[in-house]
């Protein structure tokens, strides 16, 4: 059997963390098995789906790098067919008319409410009634004819074997009196039409799978593999909500997470393989399968993410990230020269291991990517500012104009031997010189920077911060 999946997520807001996590689980089980990962957009509610929110799940699948198979669907486009199928099961006397009054149906709720009977809400009044018997006005709905007896066992992938009493599961509705598809009704069609054969979902719907169950077997059709994955919480225990942090996957991408980070940390999140942390995407495809999704809901740490994002961005191509900080530059209005541009790249290796995402890469940097004059915080301007500072950088910049190399080495080399020769520490000339070169009172190696400054521009900080 050729495995198929599919993430099918309602456009009714953004593509939130715990989605993309799923989407994540079924776009590696198909790859491990080398089959079909399928996308199928369910809007089938009209008035809460926007294209805003199917824009923001297409891009936010596509910044995950979880390519989907084909076109995706729109459920929305397949309403014959399911209205198809729900006249086919009444023909077959699988489904049937119901004339019930919103009136009557607020009186079942209320009753189940009084009594806290667990049992179907639905009386199913109308399950063998005769139409002739329909109140005029009325516009009917269609019903499922569930099992009215007995119990239905659901081999889950993750959950193992969980069974319902039939006598929890109403008659419920698959057609609306409008003529438009429930949810129920839409799902197992388009699962049967496109071929799905594993159903990976969040286990909120596990209480819809034993519907489903029956709506699959009423037409004939083979059930699909249902693996129902623990929700996500915060690091509380608490189900995951706003007060957690950022929800949306572009909120991520916002705040400056690579997406091979965000996707690494969700596989993490009731996913395991041995001790290992740091999985590529490689090799999540050939260890991924379900036996390893843990029955617990995970929780969501955004410490443990911000420092698995450190990781990636010290593994990140220096081109890569400068084109990341380029563009947070253009959107603050920052004109960035070509010779800072080729200081950005350079440094870069230097300034990764003091970052955690790329907004803090950008702060960083903003030395490389300015051009003399820079500007100077306050503590820097207090260490050019300290007792004779001005005269260190002065004799040491004439000392360093007469360097024959210009590389760390050679650097680091001439500022210990001068401050040796001034009978001075090396933190004495540091710090001033720290100070001149960046405008901050933190930077990777100074010697790094005046490296990667090269000799005019680091000359014309120093004279800059003398003046």
């Amino acid at each position: 059997m050729s495995v198929v999946t599919r993430f099918a997520p309602s456009p009714t807001g953004f593509l939130h963390i715990g989605g993309a996590r799923t989407a994540l689980f079924n776009y590696l089980f198909a790859k491990h098995y080398g089959g079909q990962f399928l996308l199928r957009i369910e809007d089938t509610d009209r008035k809460r789906s926007t294209d805003e929110a199917i824009q923001a799940i297409l891009h936010g699948l596509s910044w995950l790098a979880l390519d989907w198979d084909g076109d995706e669907t729109y459920q929305s486009h397949n309403a014959d067919r399911h209205r198809e199928v729900a006249d086919q099961l009444l023909a077959e006397d699988k489904a049937y008319r119901c004339y019930c009054t919103p009136e009557e149906l607020a009186e079942m709720r209320e009753k189940a409410r009084e009594s806290g009977s667990s049992t179907r809400i639905y009386d199913g009044r109308w399950r063998d009634r005769d139409p002739a018997e329909a109140p005029a006005g009325v516009d009917p709905v269609i019903r499922i004819k569930m099992p009215l007896d007995g119990q239905t066992t659901i081999a889950d992938l993750v959950q193992g074997e969980v069974t319902r009493s039939n006598d929890t599961l109403d008659d419920f509705i698959i057609l609306r009196s409008d003529g438009s598809p429930t949810y129920m009704l839409a799902v197992v069609v388009d699962d049967q039409d496109m071929g799905v054969t594993h159903a990976i979902r969040g286990d909120d719907h596990l209480n819809n799978a034993f519907r489903q169950h029956h709506l699959f077997a009423a037409c004939g059709w083979e059930t699909p593999a249902f693996a129902h994955i623990p929700l996500i919480h915060g690091a509380d225990g608490a189900k995951l909500s706003k007060r957690h942090g950022a929800l949306g996957v572009e909120a991520y991408e916002e705040m400056g997470f690579l997406p091979e980070a965000v996707c690494n940390y969700l596989l993490r999140l009731g996913w395991s393989h041995g001790d290992d942390e740091i999985i590529s995407r490689d090799q999540a495809i050939e260890w991924f399968d379900l036996a390893n999704v843990g029955r617990s809901p995970a929780r969501f740490d955004m410490d443990k993410l911000s420092n698995l994002n450190a990781h990636y961005l010290k593994d990140a191509a220096p081109l890569r990230l400068a084109a990341i900080i380029l563009a947070d530059a253009e959107a603050a209005g920052t004109t960035v020269s070509p010779a800072a541009e080729e200081r950005l790249v350079a440094g870069m290796p230097g300034l990764v291991s003091r970052a955690k995402n790329t907004h803090e890469l950008y702060d960083l940097s903003k030395f490389y990517l300015s051009d003399t004059p820079i500007t100077m915080n306050n503590k820097a301007r207090d260490a050019l500012d300290g007792d004779g500072a001005h005269e260190v950088l002065s004799a040491l910049a004439e000392r360093l104009g007469e360097a024959t190399s210009w590389n760390e080495d050679a650097l680091d080399g001439i500022a210990r031997e001068f401050a040796e020769s001034h009978d001075m520490k090396l933190g004495k000339i540091a710090q001033p010189l720290r100070a001149a070169l960046t405008g901050s009172n933190v930077s990777p190696s100074i010697f790094e920077i005046m490296a990667v400054l090269g000799r005019d521009e680091t000359l014309a900080r120093l004279e800059n911060a003398r003046n």
